[in-house]
């Protein structure tokens, strides 16, 4: 409330020689913490460009599925890409010892040796998955053709965070309480509010239909994780986080790329789902004083993932990220700064802005977990 100037029981209506009592500490209430860009750290390197691209490659895929079921006897197997397969392949379908040796690839269509080397033909459903162990040169033959892969260009736009600071210069002049600087307290506050946006942005952020590169009435804006791991998200069809579906997204991750989770980002609801996976066996014994309901670090086959707790995660969603492949970066010379603008009247203005963009590489070494039950 007001000062009123009745400080005491028996001030009467007005004591205009009392001084206010206000503590030179200054609250604020507001979350702004950024614990994903705290975990991922600075960047190394800025990009040059207002369109930040880099390129990836894969190797050639050594697995492929059947394209229609495969009786035991049937020396014709139907795929959905022929061009992964060649003549002295080994082909192993998921699930069964039967090895298949391929002696003619015709489009899609596959001749195959059945229960090659001695193993045990079997029926092939459709839509198995066929792993190829490695193909069989003949001795003395000619080179076989040249086989590639296409390097792809991936991008994405940088995105401008800016806040305007303006402080009157009688306000300058003046003392307050709590602040030495008011123009340097506004400086803070807008960085941090701009810091905020950032992660909020890196997380959730989506581009532009059209003209991503931004014009004169198109504001630029950059993809974030969510909608880049759009295809590579699994939908949990509103069942609650549990440990073998957590399990189940790493393996996913492992099975289809050379990388490796080591960072999971949740919200409030879905880390206190992850915390309930030690309830069963948590134990305690007579000396105990404190009780500890926390899991910091996931430690599983398929990765050592730290746990990192975000409020700007959507509340139904888990991010399984290998932080490796995630840069935050700056366009050059344009991390977050003050610029003074011009003096245009009694009072002193600027604007504290950054530009940054979000490198994800390689979308198959991360996964996304989404629909998840939140109540």
């Amino acid at each position: 409330m007001p000062f009123t100037g009745k400080a005491t029981y028996s001030a009467g209506p007005d004591l205009p020689e009392h001084i206010e009592d206000v503590s030179d500490v200054l609250g604020l209430i507001s979350p702004y913490e950024t614990p994903l860009l705290d975990h991922l750290g600075d960047p190394q390197r800025a990009a040059t460009s207002t369109v930040h691209q880099w390129l990836e490659d894969e190797l050639l895929p050594n697995k492929d599925a059947t394209d229609g079921s495969v009786t035991g006897s049937a020396t014709t197997v139907t795929v959905d890409n022929g061009d992964r397969f060649r003549v002295g392949d080994q082909v192993q379908p998921d699930g069964s010892t039967e090895v298949l040796f391929v002696t003619a690839v015709s489009s899609n269509d596959l001749t195959v040796v059945r229960g090659y080397g001695s193993t045990t033909a079997a029926s092939i459903a459709d839509n198995t998955t066929l792993r190829i162990l490695g193909n069989a040169a003949l001795e003395g033959d000619d080179a076989p053709a040249a086989r590639f892969t296409n390097r792809s260009r991936r991008s994405n736009t940088t995105q401008i965070f800016v806040a305007t600071v303006e402080v009157s210069g009688s306000q300058l002049a003046s003392k307050q309480a709590a602040i030495e600087d008011e123009m340097d307290y506004q400086k803070s506050e807008r960085l941090r509010e701009l810091a905020r946006d950032l992660e909020n942005c890196v997380i959730n952020g989506v581009a532009p239909g059209s003209s991503p590169q931004g014009s004169s009435t198109v504001r630029r804006t950059m993809q974030g994780i969510v909608p880049f791991l759009a295809g590579q998200a699994t939908d949990a069809d509103a069942d609650a986080l549990t440990e073998p579906m957590l399990n189940t997204a790493l393996r996913g991750v492992w099975d289809n790329s050379s990388g490796r989770i080591d960072t999971i980002v949740v919200s409030g609801f879905q880390k206190r789902a992850i915390n309930g996976f030690i309830t069963s066996s948590r134990g305690f014994d007579g000396s105990d004083t404190r009780f500890r309901d926390l899991v910091s670090v996931y430690e599983s086959d398929f990765g050592v993932c730290r746990v990192v707790l975000s409020r700007w995660v959507p509340a139904d969603t888990v991010l399984l990220l290998d932080s490796s492949r995630i840069d935050i970066l700056p366009l050059a010379g344009r991390s977050f700064q003050y610029q003074p603008l011009a003096k245009t009247g009694d009072r002193e203005a600027g604007q504290v802005l950054g530009e940054y963009t979000l490198e994800l590489r390689n979308p198959a070494a991360h996964t996304v977990i989404r629909n998840l039950a939140t109540t």
